[in-house]
């Protein structure tokens, strides 16, 4: 069974989708279907850049969605179809539009908005992020949660819970701080400051959710032709309602993205297709469980390695 999988923010990168947009035309039509939705050329920003412009996260956030779609119809022109989906943080709107369960040109709007709430929620360098490396969940959590205690108003907490001994968290800086120091007494190999414009994922995000919940439930949406695992409860959505319900609680919950693949593997999946820019699921879905396959298709080299996959779909 194959499952699809879509990366999220952090993956961007300029240049990504050019030479298949330049090479198939369904990856072309797919991106001028982007620039229309959103009245501008969203294609140039992710082929040419700049750079600084495509790391806006409300930029970011439609830049990878479009580039994902892309993939992903170039995929299923190709024969590969997937009997379940997921997507990390973001990537779980491609996941939607590639179940059919919410329209590609609605999703890029939704998460350019989703973007721009979450940049807004907290003032620039109030939050902050860190990846706790060499320490597992329960350590990672009891190491905000001492951090916590010791700065009270503050908030530290699991951010994406990725795969063994790799967790970030996320929270005011200064507690982010605190429990990487924390981490680290507990055991943690590494406690790495990530580059990010906002702490995501964590309790500080509440108020884009309250902004962006009205804004997905006014959405047409469907039941998903295939279920996608959503990143709050690691449960397969399957109606219209409850797909919305995960997207919505997405904002301020944790990204539980081994629970993701675990239930994934649970269900029958022995192929993920990362599909979009970037290989950093592929690698955490190999720290998660070494038996499955699992390839990424951003470029030529990877739509080579899909036509291999569609000769012997195992």
């Amino acid at each position: 069974m194959i499952a699809f999988v879509f990366p999220g923010q952090g993956a961007q990168k300029v240049g990504m989708g050019k030479s298949l947009a330049e090479r198939f035309s369904i990856c072309r039509d797919t991106f001028a279907e982007a620039d229309e939705a959103l009245g501008e050329s969203l294609s140039t920003l992710c082929f040419e850049g700049p750079e600084d412009r495509l790391q806006l996260t409300e930029n970011t956030q439609p830049a990878i969605l479009a580039t994902s779609v892309a993939v992903c119809r170039l995929v299923e022109s190709r024969g590969i179809t997937a009997q379940s989906a997921a997507g990390h943080s973001l990537g779980e709107y491609s996941a939607h539009v590639a179940a059919g369960t919410i329209s590609f040109a609605d999703a890029l709007r939704t998460v350019r908005r989703r973007g721009q709430y979450m940049q807004q929620a907290v003032p620039v360098g109030v939050g902050a992020m860190a990846a706790i490396l060499g320490l597992d969940a329960l350590g990672v959590g009891r190491a905000c949660e001492q951090a916590a205690a010791e700065l009270p108003g503050q908030v530290v907490s699991p951010a994406n819970l990725n795969a063994p001994g790799q967790v970030v968290i996320a929270g005011h800086a200064q507690a982010v701080a605190l429990a990487g120091e924390k981490a680290k007494a507990l055991g943690a190999k590494r406690a790495i400051a990530l580059a990010v414009s906002a702490p995501f994922h964590c309790a500080l995000m509440k108020p884009a959710e309250e902004r962006l919940a009205p804004d997905l439930r006014g959405l047409a949406v469907r039941d998903p032709a295939v279920p996608v695992v959503a990143n709050v409860d690691a449960e397969p959505k399957r109606t219209a309602s409850d797909s919305v319900d995960a997207l919505v609680r997405q904002v301020s919950s944790p990204v539980r993205w081994e629970d993701v693949v675990r239930r994934l593997i649970a269900d029958g999946a022995r192929t993920f297709v990362e599909l979009g820019p970037g290989s950093v699921l592929a690698g955490l879905i190999k720290k998660i469980d070494r038996t499955v396959a699992v390839m990424s298709v951003e470029d030529a080299k990877g739509v080579a390695a899909l036509d291999a996959l569609g000769r012997d779909p195992s």
